[in-house]
């Protein structure tokens, strides 16, 4: 199997692109997905959310306020690098999940839509190659 990182800023194309990937019979997976998934009440990620941040970056029905999250970390590097040491380790055990189901199932190409693939650096050398959509 071959894991092909995909990556391109907003409005780039990166939809179109993984059309065309789908349409090839390649499997995708939207890690912008599993960052909101792994954050929903009764994950641990959200749990250690509420514990770092407090109850105040949650919505009345439990979920995680995103723009109160958001303001809490732009300005602020330490906390948002607190926050990414929450969330992406949660967020790669939720891909290598996900690939794994689709080596099981066959599929020969597995393309991660990954919005920040070279900011991260880590999932850089899982990737068997990389596309830029710009």
């Amino acid at each position: 199997m071959f894991l092909v990182g995909l990556t391109g800023g907003i409005a780039s194309g990166k939809s179109s692109v993984i059309q065309v990937f789908q349409q090839l019979g390649c499997a995708v997976i939207d890690v912008d997905v599993m960052a909101r998934h792994v954050v929903q009440p009764g994950y641990p990620a959200h749990r250690r959310i509420v514990e770092v941040f407090g109850t105040e970056v949650l919505l009345e029905n439990g979920d995680i306020n995103r723009k109160v999250l958001g303001d809490l970390i732009f300005n602020q590097p330490d906390r948002r690098q607190l926050l990414n040491a929450i969330t992406h380790p949660e967020i790669r055990k939720e891909m290598m999940k996900e690939t794994f189901k689709y080596f099981l199932r066959g599929y020969r190409y597995v393309i991660l839509d990954i919005p920040l693939l070279f900011e991260t650096k880590k999932l850089l050398k899982y990737m068997k190659h990389t596309v830029v959509v710009y």
